[in-house]
């Protein structure tokens, strides 16, 4: 009986994933709007009644798909508590600390970035999205004031540059939007963009910046 309830929920696990991934291309191929949950079930190989029974409707699927493409997975970890954002936050030099910031928010943009775009794309013509988001703060610029508040207490991090200003700079500069303008806009490798993001920002927070 275990073993048929665990087959059964990897089943699950596996259906609940293709639906994810399918409405992730197409909401970003077509926009919010314009998907309908038929295409989806379409591209996923599914009934359109399982979308139902798994995500009830539209807007829930596109807030999981949201927040298993900000995680990486669909486990129930913030952000600040995964792996990456640790190193972050125990790296004994700013310089390690930047790097790993750098290097932890470029597997996050590369699954994330295009989906933001969309997400805002189809809030201005879907005003109920906001619904789906309550909370007024940012969630990036939070795991990001978090960071600056720990890189700039380590050595090597300018002692003129604030904890709020770094973390207005490092905001900008990880944004979304930028790594969208240069890896998809002007077909940067996201390892360029990587070593560009930490040099730019080294140039800024650090007391010396050697590639």
């Amino acid at each position: 009986m275990r073993e048929g309830k665990g087959k059964q929920g990897n089943k699950a696990q596996e259906t609940r994933r293709r639906i994810i991934e399918a409405a992730g291309a197409l909401f970003v191929e077509q926009g919010y709007g314009a998907t309908k949950l038929q295409e989806i079930a379409d591209r996923a190989g599914v009934a359109v009644q399982t979308i139902y029974f798994v995500f009830r409707n539209k807007s829930s699927l596109l807030k999981e798909l949201v927040d298993v493409a900000i995680a990486g997975d669909d486990e129930p970890v913030p952000t600040m508590d995964r792996p990456w954002f640790a190193e972050v936050m125990t790296a004994p030099a700013a310089e390690s600390a930047l790097a790993a910031l750098v290097a932890g928010t470029r597997g996050t943009l590369e699954r994330v970035a295009a989906i933001d775009e969309m997400v805002r794309a189809a809030t201005a013509t879907n005003p109920e999205i906001r619904e789906l988001w309550p909370d007024q703060a940012d969630p990036r610029y939070t795991v990001i004031s978090t960071a600056a508040k720990s890189l700039t207490k380590k050595p090597g991090a300018r002692p003129d540059i604030p904890a709020d200003e770094a973390a207005d700079i490092i905001y900008a500069v990880l944004s979304p939007e930028l790594f969208l303008l240069l890896t998809r806009d002007r077909a940067w490798p996201p390892a360029k963009w990587e070593q560009w993001a930490y040099r730019t920002l080294g140039s800024q927070l650090l007391v010396t910046n050697e590639p």
